[in-house]
């Protein structure tokens, strides 16, 4: 079942932002005193791509713009492009984003990403919750590639979807080896790295490919391009003890 963060609350997503000293009524893109008080940075500044850069680039890519206030893409008729990470690390944090989708989108948010020329892709490294229009793909999906999955690992859970056009809202907390993710002011999925479960799920089905998935408990924090557009705001994290 899908837990919801202070049930009695009227509002989810209000309920959660008390709970990690986020504010609700926050300009776009903003901090305000209760969320810097609380630990939590600005990771974009609605403006520029200041303090993020293309996977394996020193740029941001020519496909990603800043419009409106928002980190977008710009549709490459779905060839999966350059992903763009944040220039800093982290390994205990929570993140808080905002997502809209464009129908038939596919993107993701990938963490504990290392940047290497190893590697092609975040993905190879970071584990990624998946952002895709499910009702409108094409194609057939598995049920570990859909919305707020963590990406052929576990199933989301729970009814959080909003209309494509809406902004969906999402924190993720990964705080040691426990990785917790809220869509909506839902909990859609909980693991915990390491263990005999997670180890035979990485080591079995698309990750037996990639031998260094979830290897690295460091990392950048990644935006994913595949060819789709989808718009990202108010991205803020908080690193945890």
């Amino acid at each position: 079942m899908a837990t919801v963060l202070f049930a009695s609350c009227n509002n989810k997503k209000q309920c959660i932002c008390q709970q990690m000293g986020l504010d609700a009524n926050a300009p776009l893109n903003t901090l305000t005193d209760k969320e810097k008080a609380a630990g939590w940075t600005l990771l974009f500044n609605g403006t520029d791509f200041t303090g993020w850069h293309g996977y394996n680039l020193t740029e941001i890519p020519s496909e990603w713009s800043v419009e409106d206030g928002t980190m977008t893409m710009v549709y490459v008729d779905g060839a999966e492009s350059q992903d763009v990470i944040t220039d800093k690390v982290y390994k205990n944090f929570a993140l808080y984003l905002e997502y809209k989708m464009t129908p038939k989108a596919n993107s993701g948010i990938l963490f504990q990403v290392k940047e290497d020329p190893a590697y092609q892709y975040p993905y190879e490294t970071g584990p990624e919750l998946q952002i895709i229009d499910d009702l409108g793909w094409p194609g057939k999906l598995e049920d570990w590639q859909m919305n707020g999955s963590n990406y052929a690992m576990h199933v989301a859970e729970g009814d959080f979807n909003k209309p494509i056009g809406e902004w969906n809202s999402v924190l993720l907390i990964a705080d040691k080896n426990k990785v917790t993710e809220y869509i909506n002011g839902v909990k859609t999925v909980e693991y915990e790295k390491y263990t005999d479960d997670w180890l035979q799920r990485r080591n079995s089905g698309k990750w037996q490919d990639y031998p260094d998935y979830g290897k690295f408990d460091e990392g950048h924090i990644s935006l994913q391009n595949h060819g789709t557009q989808v718009f990202f705001r108010n991205v803020k994290l908080r690193e945890l003890e």
